[in-house]
C-alpha cells in the first residue's frame, strides 16, 4: 500500500498527460500532425460548352466550371495558396474511344493551358489522365469486341493523351485508370518527346467504391456496368501497396490511394512501403457524407472538414485532394 501511495504521490497521479491538453496554445505546441494549405490539392472539373457555373446536386458547393469561371477558382487557389489544382474535363461529345482526351482543342487541354497561363508560377497543375469522362461507354479505357477493357490497346492512347497534357503546359499527370503497366508507358512517352521535366502522379492503390457516386455525376459519366476488373477489390490492403511499388519501379514521382476515408490502414501501409510521396484522394462520396450530416445538423460541419483531412495527414498522406481545399485554407488562416 505504502508503495503504491508513493507511485500515485500524495495528491494523486504523478504523470498526468491533461496537463498538455490545458491550454491552447499547448495543444499547439505538441501537436503531432498538422494540415496546412500546402497540403491541399483542389480537384476541379470544367465543362464544354457553358457560360456559367453548373451546381453539381450531390456534392453541395461543388460546381462544373465554365472556362471563365475555372479561371477565377484557381485564382482563389493560388491566393490561398494551396498546393495545387487537378482538373477533369467534361466534354460534350463522347466516343467509344475517348479521342476528345487527345484533341489539342478539347475541353481538358485548352483548361490546362488556361490555367498554366493564368496561375502557372503558383500553383501545381494537375490533369486526371483517364478516358472515363471521353468515352461513351463510360470505362477508363477502350474496349475489346466482347466488351471488356484492353489493357494494352488503351495504354497506347494514355501515351498519347500524356504527351498532349505534356504540350499544352501541364505540370504533372494523374494517370487514374489503373491500367496495368500505365506509369511506365506515359514516362517513356513523356521522356522521348523531350517532357522530362513532366512528373507523375499516380493513382495506384484506386479501389472500386460505393463512394464515388457524386463524382459520375460530377463528370456526366455515361458507365455502363462496373470496373472492378480492374480497380481494386477492398478486402485487400497488400494488394495496394504491390501495386505502388510497381509504380514506383516504374517512375511514379508520388503515388496516391483513393478513397481515402476506407481505407486509412492502405495510406498507412503505403507510406510504410515507399520513399515518393504519399497522395489520398478525399473523394466525392466522403464529402458528400459530411455535407449531408452538417445540412441536417447531426454534426459540426467545420470541426468535421477539419478532423477528416487530420485524419487523412495522420494517416500518412504528405498531399490531399479534397473538394473542401479552399474552404480548408481559409478555416486554417
Amino acid at each position: 500500500m505504502a508503495e503504491q501511495a508513493d507511485a500515485a504521490g500524495a495528491t494523486g497521479p504523478r504523470v498526468r498527460p491533461r496537463r498538455l491538453r490545458r491550454t491552447p496554445t499547448l495543444r499547439r505546441l505538441v501537436q503531432e500532425t498538422s494540415v496546412a494549405a500546402q497540403h491541399l490539392v483542389l480537384p476541379v472539373f470544367v465543362r464544354e460548352g457553358i457560360t456559367e457555373p453548373v451546381p453539381i446536386s450531390s456534392m453541395p458547393g461543388v460546381v462544373q466550371h465554365s472556362r471563365d469561371s475555372l479561371l477565377a477558382a484557381v485564382t482563389e487557389a493560388a491566393e490561398l495558396g494551396l498546393g495545387g489544382v487537378m482538373l477533369f474535363g467534361v466534354p460534350e461529345h463522347k466516343d467509344a474511344t475517348g479521342s476528345g482526351a487527345l484533341d489539342p482543342h478539347g475541353v481538358l487541354n485548352l483548361a490546362i493551358t488556361d490555367v498554366v497561363a493564368e496561375v502557372g508560377d503558383a500553383l501545381t497543375v494537375m490533369s486526371d489522365l483517364c478516358l472515363d469522362e471521353f468515352t461513351d461507354h463510360g470505362h477508363c479505357g477502350v474496349l475489346t469486341p466482347d466488351g471488356a477493357v484492353d489493357n494494352d490497346a488503351t495504354l497506347a492512347i494514355y501515351a498519347d493523351m500524356a504527351r498532349a497534357h505534356a504540350d499544352a503546359g501541364v505540370d504533372m499527370v494523374g494517370p487514374s485508370g489503373m491500367m496495368d503497366g500505365q506509369v511506365r508507358v506515359i514516362r517513356d512517352a513523356l521522356d522521348r518527346d523531350d517532357h522530362t521535366d513532366v512528373s507523375i502522379l499516380a493513382y495506384s492503390a484506386k479501389y472500386a467504391s460505393a463512394f464515388y457516386g457524386p463524382f459520375r455525376e460530377a463528370v456526366d459519366s455515361s458507365l455502363q456496368g462496373d470496373r472492378r476488373t480492374y480497380q481494386q477489390d477492398a478486402p485487400n490492403a497488400v494488394e495496394g501497396v504491390r501495386e505502388a511499388l510497381l509504380d514506383v519501379a516504374e517512375g511514379a514521382d508520388i503515388v496516391m490511394v483513393k478513397p481515402a476515408l476506407a481505407y486509412l490502414d492502405v495510406i498507412r501501409r503505403v507510406r510504410d512501403a515507399v520513399d515518393v510521396p504519399v497522395a489520398a484522394y478525399n473523394i466525392s462520396g466522403e464529402y458528400a457524407m459530411v455535407e449531408a450530416a452538417a445540412a441536417r445538423g447531426w454534426i459540426d460541419r467545420e470541426a468535421a472538414i477539419l478532423e477528416t483531412l487530420t485524419a487523412i495527414r495522420r494517416a500518412g498522406s504528405d498531399v490531399v485532394l479534397t473538394y473542401w481545399a479552399a474552404e480548408a485554407a481559409r478555416l486554417l488562416r
